[in-house]
């Protein structure tokens, strides 16, 4: 049977999910599918240019926002669509933020939340700063979600350490424990709050 570039993409994201991001080579990816790792450079010319391509999918949808939200909204929007994005990939963080793809999903991303902090009054010579401001935020908080999931899933060390072991660092020890009582969601939200209110001030929002 003959690989298509579709086969190989959707044989990617599936050892993603299952290996996660240091699981995935082209050897293993290849064996998966049944052929020699030529057969992948055929379509893909090397590892990077395949992380591109999954980035690009991930990215996949992600600005359908409804143009008519406020433009807070809007950019708040854009940020809970990418995370969800990110989420519903193992290592899904971690893959974008190892790339710099300029294909349609990921530009049109850009494109649509620029435009969205332009009209909340973020001056031009700025978009690109709070763009990636925003965009990073999410990124790293997504990569500091999956880390967690994934040593709690897989060790039996808990993430967040008990009174006795902060004893000595009561301020931080407290608010770890705080932390650790809201959920993912509220978490997220909050810095995003932040962040966003940040830019109303600067603003005059």
């Amino acid at each position: 049977m003959r690989l298509h570039r579709e086969d190989v993409l959707a044989g990617a994201l599936g050892l993603l999910d299952q290996e996660g991001l240091e699981g995935l080579t082209m050897r293993r990816l290849a064996a998966s599918l049944g052929v020699g790792p030529s057969a992948l450079y055929w379509h893909y010319r090397d590892k990077q240019a395949l992380l591109e391509a999954i980035a690009e999918e991930i990215m996949s949808g992600v600005a359908d926002v409804d143009a008519a939200l406020p433009p807070r909204e809007r950019t708040a929007e854009l940020a809970r669509r990418l995370r969800l994005a990110l989420l519903a990939r193992r290592d899904g963080a971690r893959v974008l933020s190892g790339t710099y793809v300029r294909l349609p999903n990921t530009l049109r991303f850009g494109e649509v939340a620029v435009l969205a902090l332009a009209a909340t009054g973020v001056p031009e010579a700025e978009t690109a700063l709070a763009f990636f401001a925003v965009q990073d935020y999410v990124l790293g908080h997504v990569i500091e979600e999956q880390s967690r999931e994934h040593q709690l899933a897989t060790t039996d060390r808990t993430p967040t350490p008990d009174a006795a072991t902060t004893g000595d660092y009561p301020a931080i020890g407290t608010a770890i424990r705080h932390w650790a009582e809201r959920t993912p969601d509220d978490r997220f939200e909050y810095g995003l709050r932040l962040l966003l209110d940040g830019l109303d001030r600067r603003t005059g929002a």
